[in-house]
Formats: C-alpha cells, sequence, structure tokens
C-alpha cells in the first residue's frame, strides 16, 4: 500500500515521503496513529507546508545534537559498582547506567544513544561511542571503579569498636534493682 508520510519515522522515510509499506502496517499503525495518509493531489498540497516546518526542525535538532557532541568530546565519567577482589563486578554496566552518569554531570543522553555491544562486567575503563544520528557519533571514556561499599566500611568500624570497647563498658551504668526503685 502506498502512503503519504505526515511525520518522520525513522527506517521509513521523512515528511511529504511517498513510501511502500505493508496494508496490515498501514491500517493498523500508520493512519490510526496520524502518520500517513493516502498520497491524493489534496493531501500532497496540505503536505508541503508541514514538510517545510519538519526540515526546519530537523536543521535545528540537528544543530542541537552536533552541540551536545562537541560538548562530549573528551569527557569521562567514573561509575562506581560493586566488585569482588578480582575485580569482577556483582552485577554489570549497561547503557542505562551510563546514561544516568551522564545525565548527572549535566549531558543529555539517553540510553538508546549508548552504543555499548555488551555490559561493562569488570573493572575497567574504556571508550564508549555514543550516537546522536547516523552521522553524529562522539566516544566517552567510561571508568568503572571499586565503589567503596559496606564491606570496606565494616572493618573500619570493627577497629574502631574493638578499641573502644573497654572504656565504654567502664562507663555504662548497670542496671540494679535497687536502682529501678
Amino acid at each position: 500500500m502506498r502512503l503519504l508520510l505526515k511525520k518522520d519515522i525513522p527506517s521509513l522515510g521523512m515528511v511529504g515521503d511517498v513510501v511502500e509499506v505493508s496494508t496490515g502496517y498501514a491500517r493498523n499503525y500508520l493512519i490510526p496513529h496520524h502518520l500517513g495518509v493516502e498520497p491524493t493531489k489534496a493531501n500532497m498540497k496540505e503536505i508541503e507546508a508541514a514538510k517545510r516546518l519538519a526540515a526546519e526542525e530537523r536543521l535545528r535538532r540537528h544543530q542541537r545534537l552536533e552541540a551536545e557532541a562537541e560538548r562530549l568530546k573528551e569527557v569521562e565519567v567514573t561509575i562506581a559498582a560493586a566488585a569482588n577482589p578480582q575485580g569482577h563486578l556483582y552485577g554489570s554496566v549497561g547503557p542505562r547506567e551510563i546514561a544516568a552518569a551522564l545525565r548527572d554531570e549535566g549531558y543529555a543522553v539517553e540510553a538508546g544513544q549508548v552504543q555499548l555491544h555488551e555490559s561493562i562486567r569488570q573493572l575497567d575503563n574504556r571508550p564508549v561511542p555514543i550516537r546522536f544520528s547516523e552521522e553524529l557519533e562522539v566516544e566517552v571514556k567510561v571508568w568503572v571503579v571499586r565503589e567503596r561499599g559496606a564491606g570496606d566500611l565494616e572493618g573500619e568500624e570493627t577497629e574502631t569498636e574493638t578499641e573502644a570497647e573497654p572504656a565504654s563498658e567502664a562507663q555504662a551504668p548497670r542496671p540494679d534493682s535497687e536502682a529501678v526503685e
């Protein structure tokens, strides 16, 4: 079935393009969501204004993405994760964690833009590509370091508690039955 696109659809076409799609895709998705219409002369004239607006919006969006990509050049982000003594993570660091760490530092990156082929499963540093569009990609260096967790703090607290125990026992009042009355 031939349709005239009313909006840009990734991997299908841009506003104003006449595309050939399956009947089911057109009737069940594109037409009900007002993404495409039949390519009549009236619809073609109506789409011309939308086509210009869409081109301007694409240009503005591309400029914003270029500016964000320029800001991300040479950026390094550190992610703390729990790991065993050999450096293997108990979980993994994936696109969501990387995108969240970049957002925490003020960069507008979504998890879908992080092009990580497989999750990071050990303490490491590696370049990770961030793809804003098909022609716009930048690499960010991701450092995965050992987080300072409860295990690290317990060792310090245990030493402090053992040194402080004799003093705390001497200062602690003992409950007596006479003192209660």
